[in-house]
């Protein structure tokens, strides 16, 4: 009988989820029903965090505990730390973090993954040491010493605070935390059905997670964000973007940040990130990137928007972390600090009523074929 091909998988039902909700055609997300502009001007990261992995926005009783199990779980692991010393120094963060985030769960084995109180523990672990383990490989590759975790900041002030060894500015804290709100779940997307994947296994959740890691890495998924940089640098200045958008667009090729598998629309966090960007260049200076971004975007609504190809999350998000002082190859591993609480969320909701993922394929080759003595094959 024959099986119908779907490339990319695109539009087919993998899982029935009620984490998070996207509607292309309007611009809505929403996490457990909350809307997205909603979450991101009235709750921190860990508000979300909680949201995405137990169904509810905490309490303030909640609230305290579920940041105190965070501070807690941020302690550097000394046999971790010895991994990242052992790394190469000239590899990527985010090989660094799949690395890391594996020896994470040898140093704490939690193969009962069916275990609600197992399932927390390694969740609440895993959040709690994204930006710590991202902040340990980039001292370790400049031969500078990590500053140590500290309890009293949230996980968007520790981040910073341990990249720099300084206490952030409340703006460049907001800020970031609001960018970790809005990256923090997006639906069955690649790095998300990785997670599910791996987890319809029995897998743990650091080998689910590492695995996650491993699909948010490439440019089409998480990377997309440090290639959009990449691609403003080689626009030159403002009154060149014109042609070359021109001349990319004629050519097919891929212009990075713009055009989303499921939005028709303009991105819904990228207008939020917009307005962060204009709030932190009020702080710390306007980045010309951004005037390009703008001419960029401008271009690009003329020309294919009639065709539902707008800015999405990533077009903006690297000009904000580039201001906040992030360096550019640190942009993906920012992603995973907030959509690791996504993937968990993911992970505990695939383990309810879990059946490995066993897809079909359709075969192409042929049939029938004979093997020939060695000395006569060519």
């Amino acid at each position: 009988m024959p099986v119908e091909y779907v490339p990319g998988l695109a539009g087919v039902p993998a899982a029935e989820s009620a984490i998070s909700f996207v509607d292309g055609e309007k611009g809505r997300l929403e996490y457990r029903g909350f809307p997205i502009a909603e979450l991101a001007a009235h709750c921190t990261f860990e508000e979300v965090a909680h949201l995405l992995l137990f169904g509810e926005l905490p309490g303030e009783a909640e609230l305290e505990g579920f940041r105190g199990a965070l501070a807690a779980g941020r302690a550097l692991d000394p046999a971790v730390t010895a991994v990242a010393a052992s790394l190469p120094r000239g590899g990527h963060p985010m090989s660094a973090l799949m690395a890391l985030t594996a020896a994470l769960g040898m140093a704490h084995p939690a193969r009962d993954v069916r275990n609600p109180e197992v399932q927390r523990e390694t969740a609440v672990r895993l959040i709690a040491q994204m930006p710590v383990l991202t902040a340990l490989f980039h001292h370790v590759r400049g031969g500078t010493e990590v500053p140590p975790p500290r309890d009293d900041l949230s996980q968007a002030e520790n981040f910073l605070y341990m990249l720099s060894g300084k206490t952030p500015a409340p703006v460049a804290a907001r800020v970031l935390d609001t960018a970790l709100v809005l990256h923090a779940d997006h639906t069955m997307n690649a790095s998300t059905f990785t997670a599910r994947v791996v987890g319809s296994t029995l897998s743990d959740g650091y080998s689910v997670v590492a695995a996650a890691l491993g699909s948010l890495y490439g440019p089409l998924h998480g990377g997309a964000n440090e290639a959009v940089l990449h691609m403003l640098d080689a626009m030159g200045d403002v009154d060149a973007v014109r042609s070359r958008v021109e001349s990319m667009i004629e050519r097919k090729e891929k212009i990075m940040g713009v055009g989303h598998r499921v939005y028709k629309v303009k991105d819904p966090r990228a207008y939020i990130l917009q307005a962060l960007a204009e709030e932190l260049f009020g702080e710390v200076g306007r980045s010309p990137t951004y005037d390009l971004a703008r001419t960029l975007e401008a271009v690009v609504t003329e020309r294919l928007g009639a065709k539902g190809i707008y800015p999405n999350v990533d077009f903006y998000s690297g000009i904000v972390y580039d201001q906040l002082g992030i360096p550019r190859d640190l942009f993906t591993p920012v992603f995973a600090i907030s959509r690791v609480a996504g993937w968990c969320a993911h992970w505990i909701e695939q383990l309810v009523d879990n059946r490995i993922f066993r897809p079909r394929q359709v075969y192409t080759g042929v049939h029938d074929r004979s093997v020939a003595p060695i000395e006569t094959r060519s």
